[in-house]
């Protein structure tokens, strides 16, 4: 079963896809930009596998930096502040108590600033080929990868993989190779690594007062063994530990080395799943079904008639969202709307399109929208901004049509099996921001 996902929004503003999964203390694992996107590394065997383990001893949280995966693409910060504040927002979200922090390569210099200017929010910290700058004899490469990227997207990928893996790592390189394509756009991947050129933490690494591991493979040809020992040696009473091997993969004997940094299990307060359990708001998938002119029908066919046919259709539209994992509302009828709550894209889409052939076949047409947002939910009902939206996008769609906000047809284009119609931005009545709309297709993209 994938994890759920769910939202925090930075303090600038951007919105930070995350889910936590397991049990005991919390541990955060930070992936490197370009390869993180939450969705395709679950699906990838290797990397499930690896998140299940740790989930098995840890509550593992894992979330997509902005740009990548399934957090907000269209950015233009990518500073070291701007990585931290994506930390923070899911730290925050889930009012973590002090946690183990993992990070690997260019994640390592924000855990690194996040752990100087939080050392209370922290009990541990790994760095995987860590560093605390981009060194100056990568910025020849780069620009070289940069000036490639502009003229041939493809084979700039191929590159980057090709400085990460080695060829004869197989499917381990088939994997990053899936994960980068999937994670980020070349504008996204130019912008990151520009910035990345002038990323530089060194004067807060004497800062770092949290419990610190340093790990790498001695052969790895990301990072010198030279660059390792500096790191270690600038933060206060970091272990360094060299592996043998080149791949820069963490592996079994990484967990191994990790496992005995990170303590056993202790007793730690449960993390949250869903918001603070203050807050009565949660992060859904919504759907939202009406009959089409259902004044017009009622007109022509009686009242009586009307509400009959539109009863019989609400408990046959209640079941196929039942059977796709969703939650329908008491508080709705069909004639004021249909509106149901999931926790997957994939399956509020799959739901959507039954519900658009059982209207087809009652005889009474629906509009069908989805959108994803923060909710309210209050004796079995739901509320908010983005229970608004998904009418409101459902509005526009043509009847037995179902449309879909940017933000869900982000979660479910590589897992639903379905392709997305661009319908651009709309203008929705009582929204400030326009939203951009998909029309959901059947069969997968080509």
């Amino acid at each position: 079963m994938e994890p759920r996902i769910q939202y925090a929004k930075t303090s600038d503003g951007v919105s930070i896809a995350y889910y936590a999964i397991g049990q005991g203390p919390p541990l955060v694992r930070m992936s490197n930009i370009p390869a993180s996107h939450l969705q395709v590394e679950w699906q990838i065997p290797g990397f499930r596998e690896a998140h299940e383990r740790m989930a098995q001893q840890w509550t593992l949280v894992r979330f997509d930096p902005r740009g990548c995966g399934l957090s907000d693409r269209e950015v233009a910060d990518f500073s070291v502040e701007a990585l931290v504040r994506d930390l923070e927002a899911v730290a925050d979200r889930l009012e973590l108590p002090p946690f183990r922090l993992i990070a690997n390569t260019n994640a390592t210099p924000p855990a690194i600033a996040y752990a100087a200017q939080h050392p209370d929010r922290l009990s541990h910290l790994a760095l995987w080929h860590g560093y605390p700058r981009a060194l100056p004899p990568w910025r020849p490469a780069v620009e070289g990868l940069l000036a490639l990227a502009e003229r041939d997207w493809g084979l700039a990928i191929d590159s980057y993989l090709h400085s990460a893996f080695t060829w004869d790592e197989g499917e381990s390189a088939s994997a990053g190779a899936l994960l980068v394509r999937e994670a980020i756009g070349r504008e996204t991947f130019l912008s990151f690594f520009r910035q990345f050129l002038n990323w530089d933490v060194s004067d807060q690494l004497p800062l770092v007062k949290t419990p610190t591991l340093v790990a790498q493979r001695r052969q790895c040809r990301m990072t010198s063994i030279e660059t390792g020992q500096k790191l270690a040696a600038a933060i206060p009473d970091a272990r360094l530990v060299l592996l043998e091997g080149s791949s820069i993969m963490m592996g079994g004997d990484f967990y191994e080395v990790l496992n005995e940094f990170l303590g056993s299990r202790e007793s730690s307060r449960p993390v949250a799943r869903d918001m603070p359990a203050a807050l009565p708001s949660s992060t859904a998938i919504i759907l939202f079904a009406d009959i089409v002119d259902s004044t017009a029908l009622t007109e022509r066919m009686g009242d009586a008639a009307f509400r009959d046919k539109a009863r019989e259709l609400d408990g046959a539209l209640r079941s196929v969202i039942r059977q796709n994992g969703g939650t329908p509302i008491d508080g709705k009828l069909l004639g004021d709307g249909v509106l149901a709550v999931f926790t997957s894209a994939r399956q509020a889409i799959e739901a959507a399109q039954r519900c658009a052939e059982a209207g087809s076949d009652g005889g009474l047409p629906l509009h069908l929208g989805l959108h994803a947002g923060d909710v309210i939910r209050e004796e079995g009902n739901v509320y908010g901004g983005a229970v608004n939206i998904a009418a409101r996008i459902s509005g526009l769609s043509a009847p037995g049509e179902v449309l879909v906000s940017d933000t869900v047809r982000g979660l479910a284009r590589t897992s639903a099996g379905v392709s997305f119609e661009d319908r651009g931005e709309q203008s929705l009545k009582g929204i400030e921001e326009p939203v951009r709309v998909w029309a959901v297709r059947e069969g997968e993209a080509s």
